[in-house]
C-alpha cells in the first residue's frame, strides 16, 4: 500500500511540474526529444551524442537535422526521460523512477561518486532527514576530471573542505529547471556564496557555468540535478581577477587607459574574451602604439571584447551572434571541445567563473572596424585595391585625423592590363576611389556629387536596390573605420569625361545613328548638361540602309524623331543598378515604353541584348545594341517608311495603318537656362571697355568677326579660385591647374569694345595682330555659328590645349536690351609654361561655345 501511495504522489508531482514548466526552454527541448522518440515507446528522450566523446544534449531541431553539434558529427540515443525507467519485457519506459529522499536519489540518477562523497562528509545524515534541498550534484565523470590536486586536499579533509565543497552545490529549497531563470543568482548552503544561473533558449541550463546534464529528479525532500563539472567558489569580479592576473597586463593597462576597468567592477553578467599578453605582441607595432594613444580607438578596441551576456561555453553548441559593448557583433561558435570567435579557434582556457560574469582566455586582440584605420578596413575581397594605394603611396595620404570614404573595387574588378599600366596612370585611377570626406552609405543620396583627392567630381545614382557611383555600383560589406567608410564596388569606376553627343562622334561604331541625330536637330541634346539614357544601335543595326533610304527618313523629320527619340530616356539608369531579373518599364522621350533588365550580368532592352553597358557621359550614359528599338504600338502609315523599317527590324511585326501620321514632339523636353536681370554693367577704372580672359582651347576653334555697330559681349570676372589636380590626356597623365571664375556677361548695345584672348608668346601675338588690323568692334566666341569664319591654322595651333568645357553660349544680339547671365567657369592650364602677353597686345580667339538664341521683342 505505502509503495502504491509513493508511485501515486510522485507521478501526480510529475505531472504538475511539467504542466508548470511548460514554458521553460529546457523542458520544451525535452518534450520535443520525447516526440522524436515516440517510435520506441513511452517516455522515451531521444538525445545527440558527440562521436568520441561522452556529451550527450537533449537537441535543438537545428543540431537534431543537421545531426552534428559544434561542427562534429552525433549519434542518436535513446534513453529514458528524466523521473522514467524501463521495466522487462514492455517497451519503452513505462513505469516511473521510485523516489526517495536526496542521499538515495543521487544513487537512482548514477552520481555515485557524489553520494560516497556525501557519506565520507557526514552530510548523508543531513540530506536523509527533513527539509526542502536542490543538489547540483556533480558527475562520476565531473569528479574524474577535476584538478588533482584539488581532488586531493578535498578528500584529504572530508570534515570540512569536503564537506563545504557539497554545501557550496546545495541550495535551501526546492528548485525545478523551470524556476531557474536566466541571470539569477542563488545563494548557497556555504557561507552564502553566490550560484550564478543561465537559462539558454536552446535548453541549456547552467550552474556557474557548470551545465545540467539529467535534472528535476524528485525526492521526498527536494530535487536533483545532475551537471557534468565541480564548483568552486565564486568571490572575484572580472575587474580583480584582471588586475592579478599577469597574463594580462596588457589587457589591464588598455582598459585603464580607455577608462573600462571600472564597468568590469560593476555587478552585472558579462562575457569577456580576455586576450593574453602574447596576443598583444603579435600585433604590428605601429598598430598597437596608435590604438593605445587614441583614446577613443582603446575605448572601442577593450569594449569590443565584452558582451552583455553571460555566455558559457557549455551552452554554445552551433553559431550565433552577440553584440558587444563598443555596438558591433561577434559571431562565437564552437568546433569541437574549442570555442571559436569570428570562425577562429582562438580560446586557450574558457569559463573562469566570476561574481559578474565569466572570462575566456583568447590567444588573438580582435580590432573592430571603429578602431581600424580606413585602409586596415579593406577584407580579402578588396586586397588588389588595398595593395596598390599602399604601393602607389596614397595611403601615407590618408591621415589618421582625417576624413575619407574608400570605394574599393572588388579583386576581380582589376584585369591584367590594368594592372600593367604606367603607375602614374594607375595612381589616378586610383584616387578617382578615394573620397574627400567621410560618406556612409545612409548618407547618399541621388544627384549627389562627391570629389575624390583627384580633384573628380563623381555622381550617385540611388535605384530601389541598389546604389551606384558612377558606371560601378555597391555590394553589401561597407564599414566605418576611425577615419573614414569603406564601400565596397563591383568594378573599377571611370568617371565621364565627355558629352553623349562627344562620346557618339568619336567612336566610328555610331556614325549612322549620329548623322540621323544630326539631321533630327537633336544633336543639341546630347551636348548639352543633362541626365539621359541613351541606347545606341551601331552601325550594324543599319545594314541594308541604301542613301536613299536615309533621305527618305530624313525626309520625314517627325517619323525621324520618334523613332531616334524611343532610344532616351530621361535620367540615369546605370545596367547593374536594376534589380536582377526584374523587369523594369521605362518611359521614353518618345513616350513608348521600354521594358529593361538583367539576366546573368547583362542589360536586356525589349529583350534585345545590351552588347555593351554602362559607358558614361558627363549629361547621362550609353547601353549600346545592335538592333534599331521601335515601339511595337507605334503604327506606320507610310509604304516607303513601312519598307526601310521592315529591312532593319525583324525582331518585331510592325503595324501599319495606312495614312497615320507621327506625332510632333517639340524640343521642350530640356531646358537651356539663361539668368536675366536689370542689373547694370559692371565697368572697371582702367578701360570699361576691354576685359581679359587667358585661355587654352580644347579641339578646333572657329572664330566670328563682328562689325561695327552689332552688339558685343562683356566679360567681367570675380575672384579666382585656383587648385591643381592631375588629368589624363591622350593616355597620359598631366598635372592641370584648375581656376573657377565667376563671370558676368553684359550684353548690351552698340559699342566699340572687344573680348581679348590671351595666348602666350611675343612671336605669335605679332601674327594675331596682323590679323586684327582690320577695324574690329567684337570678338565673340561660339561654334556652329551662321557668320563669316575666320580659318587660321596658326591661330587653331596656338589656342589649343588642355581646355576646358563651356556649359553656355552666348549670341551677338541687335538692338538694346541689357542682359546679365552669370556662370561659374572653369578653366584648365597645363603646367607646360605659358608666356604672358604684354597688356596692351591685342589676340584674337576664344573657348568653345554653345549658342543660345535670345529673342528681344
Amino acid at each position: 500500500m505505502k509503495i502504491f501511495f509513493l508511485f501515486t504522489f510522485s507521478t501526480f508531482l510529475l505531472s504538475a511540474f511539467e504542466q508548470a514548466a511548460a514554458s521553460a526552454h529546457y523542458d520544451k527541448i525535452l518534450t520535443h526529444s520525447r516526440i522524436r522518440a515516440r517510435d520506441q515507446g513511452p517516455n522515451v528522450c531521444a538525445l545527440q551524442q558527440v562521436m568520441g566523446t561522452k556529451k550527450k544534449y537533449f537537441s535543438t531541431c537545428r543540431n537534431w537535422y543537421q545531426g552534428a553539434i559544434c561542427g562534429k558529427k552525433a549519434t542518436v540515443l535513446y534513453e529514458c526521460c528524466p523521473g522514467y525507467m524501463k521495466m522487462d519485457g514492455t517497451r519503452g519506459c513505462p513505469a516511473v523512477a521510485p523516489i526517495d529522499h536526496v542521499y538515495g536519489t543521487l544513487g537512482i540518477v548514477g552520481a555515485t561518486s557524489t553520494q560516497r562523497y556525501s557519506d565520507m562528509s557526514k552530510l548523508r545524515e543531513e540530506i536523509e532527514g527533513r527539509g526542502s534541498f536542490t543538489f547540483f550534484a556533480p558527475s562520476n565523470e565531473a569528479w574524474e576530471q577535476l584538478n588533482s590536486e584539488i581532488h586531493r586536499n578535498l578528500v584529504d579533509n572530508v570534515n570540512i573542505e569536503l564537506y563545504n565543497a557539497l554545501h557550496h552545490h546545495m541550495v535551501n529549497k526546492r528548485m525545478l529547471t523551470k524556476d531557474l531563470k536566466n541571470g539569477m543568482t542563488l545563494v548557497s548552503m556555504y557561507n552564502d556564496q553566490k550560484l550564478l544561473i543561465n537559462h539558454y533558449p536552446n535548453g541549456v541550463v547552467t550552474v556557474n557555468c557548470a551545465r545540467i546534464i539529467h535534472g528535476n529528479q524528485i525526492a521526498t525532500n527536494g530535487v536533483v540535478h545532475v551537471i557534468d563539472r565541480v564548483l568552486t567558489a565564486v568571490g572575484n569580479t572580472i575587474q580583480d581577477f584582471i588586475e592579478v592576473e599577469d597574463d594580462l597586463s596588457s589587457l589591464r593597462a588598455a582598459a585603464i587607459t580607455s577608462d573600462v576597468l571600472d564597468i568590469l567592477g560593476r555587478p552585472g553578467h558579462y562575457t569577456l574574451f580576455a586576450p593574453t599578453n602574447e596576443a598583444f605582441e603579435r600585433l604590428p607595432r605601429g598598430v598597437l602604439e596608435r590604438i593605445m594613444g587614441d583614446k577613443v580607438a582603446s575605448e572601442a578596441l577593450v569594449k569590443f571584447h565584452i558582451l552583455n551576456t553571460l555566455q558559457c561555453s557549455e551552452a554554445i553548441t552551433g553559431g550565433a551572434v552577440y553584440e558587444t559593448l563598443e555596438g558591433n557583433i561577434l559571431e562565437v561558435g564552437c568546433d569541437g571541445e574549442s570555442l571559436t570567435v569570428n570562425g577562429v579557434k582562438m580560446v586557450k582556457r574558457k569559463d573562469i567563473v566570476t561574481s559578474n560574469g565569466v572570462i575566456h582566455l583568447i590567444d588573438e586582440v580582435l580590432i573592430p572596424d571603429s578602431a581600424k584605420q580606413v585602409i586596415e578596413l579593406g577584407g580579402a575581397q578588396q586586397t588588389t585595391f588595398t595593395d596598390l594605394v599602399a604601393q602607389l603611396g596614397l595611403a601615407s595620404s590618408l591621415r589618421p585625423e582625417g576624413q575619407y570614404t574608400l570605394l574599393a573595387p572588388l579583386n576581380g574588378a582589376f584585369s591584367d592590363d590594368t594592372l600593367r599600366m604606367d603607375q602614374r596612370l594607375l595612381k589616378t585611377i586610383l584616387q578617382n576611389h578615394i573620397i574627400k570626406v567621410k560618406v556612409g552609405l545612409n548618407e547618399l543620396y541621388n544627384g549627389q556629387e562627391l570629389e575624390t583627392i583627384g580633384g573628380k567630381l563623381l555622381r550617385v545614382f540611388v535605384y530601389r536596390t541598389a546604389v551606384c557611383i558612377e558606371n560601378s555600383c555597391m555590394v553589401r560589406g561597407s564599414k566605418e573605420g576611425r577615419n573614414g567608410f569603406i564601400h565596397i564596388f563591383r568594378q573599377i569606376i571611370n568617371p565621364a569625361e565627355k558629352t553623349l553627343h562627344e562620346m557618339l562622334r568619336h567612336d566610328k561604331r555610331f556614325s549612322v545613328f549620329l548623322s540621323l541625330v544630326k539631321a533630327a536637330d537633336l544633336d543639341d541634346v546630347l551636348s548639352r548638361p543633362g541626365e539621359w539614357t541613351l541606347f545606341v544601335p551601331t552601325n550594324d543595326a543599319f545594314k541594308g540602309l541604301t542613301d536613299d533610304d536615309k533621305n527618305i527618313l530624313i525626309r520625314d523629320k517627325n517619323a525621324l524623331r520618334n523613332i531616334l527619340l524611343y532610344h532616351l530616356i530621361q535620367g540615369v539608369f546605370i545596367g547593374s543598378g536594376f534589380e536582377p531579373g526584374v523587369t523594369n518599364i521605362l518611359k521614353t522621350i518618345q513616350g513608348g515604353k521600354l521594358y529593361l533588365k538583367t539576366v546573368n550580368d547583362t542589360l536586356l532592352v525589349n529583350e534585345l541584348k545590351s552588347r555593351e553597358s554602362d559607358l558614361m557621359a558627363t549629361n547621362g550614359v550609353i547601353h549600346v545594341i545592335d538592333k534599331l528599338l521601335y515601339p511595337a504600338d507605334l503604327p506606320v502609315g507610310n509604304d516607303q517608311l513601312l519598307t526601310i523599317l521592315k529591312k532593319l527590324i525583324k525582331y518585331i511585326q510592325i503595324k501599319f495603318v495606312r495614312d497615320s501620321t507621327f506625332k510632333e514632339i517639340p524640343l521642350t523636353f530640356y531646358k537651356i537656362n539663361i539668368i536675366e536681370s536689370n542689373v547694370q554693367p559692371i565697368t572697371r577704372k582702367e578701360d570699361p571697355s576691354i576685359t581679359q580672359l587667358t585661355k587654352l582651347i580644347e579641339g578646333e576653334p572657329e572664330f566670328k568677326i563682328v562689325r561695327e555697330g552689332e552688339t558685343i559681349t562683356k566679360v567681367i570676372h570675380g575672384e579666382p579660385i585656383i587648385k591643381t589636380y592631375t588629368k589624363i590626356i591622350d593616355g597620359r597623365p598631366v598635372e592641370v591647374t584648375e581656376k573657377k571664375v565667376t563671370e558676368e556677361r553684359i550684353i548690351q548695345g552698340p559699342e566699340i569694345k572687344y573680348t581679348r584672348i590671351t595666348a602666350g608668346g611675343s612671336d605669335n601675338e605679332e601674327k594675331l595682330k596682323k590679323l586684327l588690323e582690320e577695324e574690329v568692334t567684337k570678338v565673340t566666341k561660339f561654334i556652329e555659328g551662321d557668320g563669316h569664319l575666320l580659318e587660321d591654322e596658326e591661330i587653331k595651333r596656338l589656342l589649343q590645349g588642355a581646355g576646358t568645357e563651356y556649359t553656355k553660349v552666348t549670341k551677338v544680339i541687335e538692338g538694346e536690351p541689357q542682359i546679365i547671365e552669370r556662370e561659374i567657369k572653369t578653366v584648365q592650364l597645363e603646367e607646360a609654361p605659358v608666356r604672358k602677353v604684354q597688356p596692351n597686345r591685342r589676340t584674337q580667339g576664344g573657348a568653345a561655345r554653345r549658342r543660345t538664341r535670345l529673342a528681344y521683342p
